[in-house]
């Protein structure tokens, strides 16, 4: 809710920044830097947000200068027009120019300060065929980082998956996502003016004559008033942890098989909402397949080496090798008109063994026999056996894995046109992406959708001033990352956009206030 009555203030600042992961810790440096007097509000108990999830923490920002030292001849005039042929005409062309111009800029800044390092991660943007795609991308991600540089503060740091879902030890080095927040962290430490805080949940914010003046903050049973002076950017994430907040949107899936830590229950989005935002792509999220685990959570997936995904019919019904949103909104369009159901089914043959074909599973995978006692996964000696294991039609199943074979003998898929554009390779180093389905005995894995966060929230101008439904500008009041509405709308059109935007809106929201 929004409060409007007095307040006795128990803080104050210039800027507070709610949130931590790679919008919260862009917003909370800049201020910083620019001289103002920074809190930086995490909800839960440490630093990072679905960001420090993130396995490369990638960032798309065309023509930036580690791309350049790299050999880089993209313009930003062809990234615009990848990125709006793509996206088209469902979010402000001027946001999505925002977006694609200040990424390059925004690295020059970090660069200038020797807790940054870039490199290069060649990750080919996901709509190949599209005006201008870059078969090598737009793609940088974090130097790896010392845990020895870091000291104290990596306790602070929310872990990386395995160690924070299944107890798993520390890896030996920062890396990804992790790395990218520990950065900040070393370089926000640098500022006496900045503040962070765990454990402190902005779910209200103040009015006064029609702007934001300040929050308060849930910190632990204990109710916090905290002044600004300038504003509040919130970049708190989305609200996939949030059930009730999926159903009342209409955002398919459960909490459960998101990839967000648990803080990300949308509370700063609803204050933003009392306090009159308007909203948009409520009910959309970043979408993947989800391979499901022995406790049930269908999580992000990637990086086939195998394998062929069969609905309810036992027929295929998707590009098993494109981008993971696009496989997971295809899935989406075809529940949406009853032609799909979950479960689905990877089915592969014994060539890799029992495991199924994947590299790249985010949450590792267990035991084996786990996953066969859950009733997960699937063995029988022909491919008759399995349709009945896993309840689709015998006969058509057989027909499927023909039909598929015939593809891999002749060198393209002309069904789903699997290997066409260059994010297909981009896992079978250039080769095409088919392997036949003939050794026995034959395997199915069980999949699900998973969601890398919803990405519906505050409409935002192109500094990341969140507007009201007759498009003025709340004073005071900023979002960036899944806490605003994405200026991709409903695609995702490159590695590293949502961890890309985030940082974006963040840093424009932070310069604005500075100057302002």
């Amino acid at each position: 809710m929004a409060v409007q009555q007095d307040v006795q203030w128990d803080d104050e600042c210039d800027v507070l920044v709610v949130g931590s992961g790679g919008g919260g810790v862009t917003g909370a440096y800049t201020a910083a830097r620019e001289g103002l007097e920074t809190i930086m509000a995490e909800a839960t108990d440490r630093f990072g947000g679905v960001t420090s999830y993130s396995g490369g923490g990638g960032m798309w920002f065309p023509t930036n200068a580690v791309l350049k030292r790299g050999g880089d001849e993209d313009t930003i005039e062809d990234a615009l027009t990848y990125y709006r042929s793509v996206v088209g005409d469902r979010t402000p062309a001027d946001l999505q120019e925002a977006f694609v111009r200040a990424g390059a800029p925004l690295i020059d800044y970090l660069e200038q300060d020797k807790n940054f390092k870039f490199m290069e991660l060649p990750w080919p943007d996901y709509f190949g065929k599209a005006p201008k795609a870059s078969a090598k991308g737009r793609h940088i991600i974090p130097v790896p980082l010392d845990p020895a540089r870091l000291g104290e503060l990596r306790d602070s740091l929310r872990p990386p998956l395995d160690t924070d879902w299944l107890g798993w030890e520390l890896p030996p080095q920062v890396i990804g996502g992790q790395a990218l927040i520990g950065r900040f962290l070393l370089a926000i430490e640098q500022y006496p003016n900045a503040r962070t805080r765990l454990n402190c949940a902005i779910d209200e914010l103040v009015m006064e004559d029609g702007k934001v003046v300040g929050a308060i903050a849930d910190t632990g049973g204990e109710r916090t008033a905290i002044k600004v002076r300038r504003g509040v950017i919130v970049a708190s994430g989305g609200f996939e942890r949030n059930d009730e907040m999926r159903t009342k949107y209409g955002v398919p899936g459960v909490s459960r098989d998101s990839m967000a830590p648990p803080g990300s229950q949308g509370k700063a989005i609803a204050a933003g909402i009392a306090a009159g935002a308007d909203t948009d792509l409520m009910d959309q999220a970043w979408w993947s397949p989800g391979l499901t685990h022995p406790d049930g959570n269908s999580s992000f997936a990637l990086w086939f080496t195998g394998g062929i995904f069969v609905n309810q019919d036992g027929e295929r019904f998707v590009n098993e090798s494109a981008a993971y949103d696009r496989l997971g909104r295809a899935a989406l369009d075809q529940i949406a008109d009853g032609t799909l159901t979950l479960p689905f089914w990877m089915v592969y043959d014994d060539r890799e063994g029992l495991e199924p074909p994947i590299k790249a599973t985010n949450v590792s995978m267990q035991e084996s026999e786990k996953y066969v006692d859950a009733g997960l996964w699937k063995t029988a000696d022909t491919l008759e056996e399995l349709a009945e294991q896993i309840g689709v039609p015998a006969d058509r199943l057989v027909a499927t894995v023909e039909r598929f074979n015939g593809f891999v003998k002749n060198g393209h898929d002309d069904d789903f046109l699997r290997g066409d554009e260059p994010y297909d390779r981009a896992f079978s180093d250039g080769e095409l992406p088919l392997t036949p389905i003939t050794q026995g005995p034959f395997h199915a894995a069980r999949f699900g959708l998973s969601d890398l966060g919803t990405k519906g929230g505050m409409r935002t101008d192109t500094v990341g001033r969140v507007l009201d439904a007759e498009g003025g500008v709340i004073r005071g009041l900023y979002a960036a990352g899944n806490s605003m509405a994405a200026p991709s709308g409903y695609v995702y059109p490159g590695g590293g956009n949502p961890i890309g935007t985030s940082m974006v809106f963040a840093h424009l929201a932070a310069k604005d206030l500075a100057e302002g």
